[in-house]
């Protein structure tokens, strides 16, 4: 059995509060695009189970491995026979897109089918969410307005189809921990529900990502990539999650000239949404 993650980004991303436990408090919107890897699941031929990682390099142990864990997780539970795993990675890493998560998430969404063990969404998002707090946003897999510590969802009914999403990865890491670090929570003016009902047009510089400013600040050329999409004609430009991906929102159609100025620098994905 085979089937193909999907990536997400983050519209809009407030840092409300800092919690007692350490972790913060968080408002965005996660939506699902159509830049995949490749997960391929079939029974064991040696009787143990395998994971063989092809494309980008995944730097962690197997066992460490979300897919790994999400596996582990259902044999614990359900006794599920052993499999050899396929994973080909094109999602970029570090790049606040949700790679990692979305395999896991998969992962359990094909063993529950293959092994027929009649797990409902809500009891696969419960065991999704042991692995990561956004792990459980690729069960339902629609747009989603993100709370608590990233792992409350409310469906959302937004709809971007008809744009085109281009999407530029530089070399840059953004440890999620450092991010947090930086960042100053406060309670929004205007909350992302609310903007991301307004036009798209209206959202820039309304639909703020709290970690841009402490980013941009350490890499300027992130903010220099969302300046070059927006001078393209982006109708929204913005980093996702803590980055280190940047994103645009360009309407209808676009010709892939749009992209030629990254394209030669950093890996680009033109995605018709």
């Amino acid at each position: 059995m085979i089937t193909f993650p999907n990536a997400k980004i983050n519209l809009g991303l407030n840092i409300v509060e800092r919690r007692p436990d350490g972790y913060h408090n968080i408002e965005t919107l996660f939506y699902p695009i159509p830049l995949t890897d490749a997960l391929e699941i079939v029974p064991s031929s040696t009787g143990q189970t395998t994971l063989t990682c092809y494309g980008r390099k995944v730097d962690c142990p197997t066992e460490k491995n979300l897919v790994m864990k999400a596996y582990r997780l259902l044999q614990r539970d359900y006794n599920i026979p052993p499999a050899d795993i396929h994973l080909y990675k094109h999602i970029p890493d570090g790049a606040g897109m949700g790679g990692g998560s979305s395999d896991a998430s998969h992962t359990l969404l094909m063993l529950n089918e293959m092994n027929h063990l009649g797990l409902s969404q809500e009891k696969l998002a419960q065991l999704a969410a042991t692995l990561g707090a956004d792990c459980p946003f690729f069960i339902y897999n629609r747009p989603m307005l993100a709370t608590g510590i990233g792992n409350v969802f409310t469906p959302v009914d937004l709809s971007l189809k008809g744009h085109t999403l281009v999407i530029v990865k530089p070399d840059v890491s953004v440890p999620t921990a450092q991010a947090y670090a930086h960042v100053q929570p406060a309670t929004p003016t205007t909350h992302v529900a609310e903007i991301t009902r307004w036009p798209i047009e209206m959202w820039d510089g309304q639909l703020i990502n709290d970690f841009e400013p402490s980013v941009f600040a350490a890499h300027p050329e992130l903010w220099n990539i969302k300046l070059q999409l927006l001078d393209a004609g982006a109708q929204y430009a913005a980093m996702s999650g803590s980055g280190s991906a940047m994103f645009g929102i360009f309407k209808g159609d676009i010709v892939a000239q749009i992209a030629l100025p990254f394209t030669d620098r950093y890996d680009t994905f033109i995605l018709p949404l």
